[in-house]
């Protein structure tokens, strides 16, 4: 199932699971049924994996530029994520706003950012594993980020200390944020 969020572009996919007493099976990925659903995604080139081992870790928010502007397709797991998409597309009627989607293991829940949007997680539960394709490979010169707690994000953080990397703490504001992204972009 595929609904759109209130950001155009990014959607929230949820991938039938087939259970019984053994567990359950799922396609995570199947460009076709999506692209019959009407959610036609570019191609994926890299997948990325990562382990946050406490609760509160915030990574984000990040960005890949163009040339190499990355779109990701994002999913737990394992564990629980507050996974987050910023519009950054000059232009676009929704630019600044943002939407926020709780990922798991147990939901199975996917969330498509396309590229001109900020991305970044907070986990909610312990060792909690991110998967993510990504549609451009990883490129350091064109990596970016805008400080986690700058955009207006309504991050769950009720009794939670973030957990945050230097790099990221150290970002730049979105105030000082220069997007290198337009609404044709996209």
């Amino acid at each position: 199932m595929i609904f759109p969020t209130t950001l155009e572009g990014v959607a929230l996919i949820t991938p039938p699971r087939f259970g019984d007493h053994r567990g359950f099976f799922s396609e995570s990925w199947n460009k076709k049924r999506l692209a019959d659903a009407g959610l036609d995604l570019p191609e994926f080139v890299q997948d990325n994996h990562s382990l946050s081992r406490e609760v509160g870790t915030v990574r984000g928010l990040h960005f890949q530029s163009p040339p190499h502007a990355q779109g990701k397709l994002v999913r737990c797991g394992r564990g629980r994520i507050f996974d987050v998409a910023v519009d950054i597309r000059e232009g676009s009627e929704t630019y600044g706003q943002w939407v926020g989607e709780e990922l798991s293991f147990e939901n199975g829940k996917q969330l498509w950012i396309p590229a001109g949007f900020l991305h970044g997680f907070m986990t909610l539960e312990p060792d909690s594993e991110i998967i993510y394709k990504c549609t451009d490979y990883y490129a350091p010169e064109c990596d970016g980020a805008v400080k986690w707690d700058t955009c207006g994000i309504d991050w769950p953080l009720d009794g939670i200390t973030p957990v945050i990397s230097e790099k990221d703490e150290k970002a730049q504001t979105f105030a000082a944020f220069e997007t290198p992204f337009t609404k044709e972009f996209a």
